[in-house]
């Protein structure tokens, strides 16, 4: 970003907080959706700038939190095989399953491999044809085009040696399920910025509309964050529920139309579980018949594979914004990044290993 100390600005971010406090007369509870606004709040104390009445929780916006356990003991499962070389952003390398991690697959001998792209794992099938890759396909909608463009690609090269575990979700039924939720007391939601930036807002509105909540689509810098706040609790104020964009510098509501004809070519939506939250109708990504040679769960015959979550872990409570991290009875003891139960610990966008990371 070109101008980034800008959109840190001390007196600028200082007259957001006075300005916050003017306009919020009443007791609000909002959502940052995305674990990057998480950190951004958390390391640059915005929370502890705001007005007490003003609560801020945190959302399942952690991809690699809410992988489910049982995908991340699937991952181990075929990356033990001798066959096969399995590559993996580095993030998830350290995501505990119920029997340890791909981290710990790889210092047992498997051979496991970190890639900044899903198409270095398609170069990687070209160079190795007596072997089988894998490419562990985790994110948002941010990502879901990449891994798409890689699917593509293969199946036009012919490449019979590579496949992807795919554990794509999407943002939107994952906030209607907070919404819809007996326990939920979000009020107002800051939306993902680069999520809409690929995916547009337009499915915001039904949301706003049915539970009459606002949303701002949002940044990540401190300013940004500040300023989708006063967007937000403008309306909370007003009683009105609407979606607005902060992020207009990016973001605009029909999102990249040629990522989302991609992704819908190779993808359809399907049920998904949620790491902590459970099953959520129609959040999750599966291949299309076209494409399902493609699917390393069904190539390697690993579908039954199936786990259950720690019950010391309150990772769900923390990404359904139930619990702060601090408040898990787990959280800095049982539960540390070095030692983590859960994935809100390890991940670089864990509400956990914020609040552990900046002593919060």
């Amino acid at each position: 970003m070109k101008y980034l100390d800008e959109y840190r600005d001390r007196r600028a971010a200082e007259r957001y907080a006075k300005l916050l406090q003017a306009l919020t007369k009443g007791s609000w509870t909002v959502m940052e959706v995305c674990g990057g606004q998480t950190h951004s709040i958390v390391r640059f104390g915005i929370d502890q700038l705001i007005p007490k009445t003003l609560s801020l929780v945190h959302g399942p916006g952690c991809p690699v939190c809410v992988t489910p356990l049982e995908l991340i003991d699937r991952a181990i499962a075929v990356s033990r095989r001798p066959e096969v070389v399995f590559c993996s952003f580095g993030d998830m390398l350290r995501v505990p399953g119920s029997q340890g991690s791909l981290l710990a697959a790889r210092a047992q001998g498997a051979d496991i491999r970190v890639v900044y792209s899903p198409l270095d794992a398609v170069a990687l099938a070209q160079s190795l044809p007596g072997r089988q890759v894998v490419f562990f396909a985790v994110g948002f909608e941010t990502t879901s085009p990449m891994t798409a463009m890689a699917a593509k690609q293969a199946k036009t090269l012919g490449l019979a040696n590579f496949s992807l575990l795919v554990a794509h979700v999407l943002v939107p039924p994952a906030m209607e399920a907070i919404l819809s939720s007996p326990a939920n007391r979000v009020q107002g939601f800051l939306a993902a910025g680069h999520v809409c930036t690929v995916a547009g807002f337009a499915d915001y509105a039904p949301l706003a509309a049915k539970y009459k909540v606002p949303i701002v689509v949002t940044g990540f810098e401190p300013l940004d964050i500040f300023q989708g706040l006063a967007m937000l609790v403008r309306q909370l104020e007003r009683g009105t529920c609407e979606v607005q964009n902060q992020y207009s510098r990016s973001a605009r509501a029909a999102g990249n139309q040629a990522a989302i004809a991609l992704v819908r070519e190779v993808f359809e939506p399907c049920l998904r579980q949620w790491r902590g939250i459970g099953p959520i109708p129609q959040s999750g990504l599966r291949f299309r018949p076209a494409y399902a040679s493609l699917d390393a769960e069904k190539r390697f015959q690993v579908e039954a594979v199936v786990a259950a979550e720690p019950k010391e872990c309150l990772a769900g409570e923390v990404l359904q914004g139930l619990r702060k991290p601090h408040q898990c009875p787990a959280f800095g003891t049982l539960c540390t990044p070095d030692n983590p139960l859960g994935a809100p610990m390890v991940s670089s966008e864990g509400a956990c290993a914020a609040y552990h990371k900046y002593h919060r």
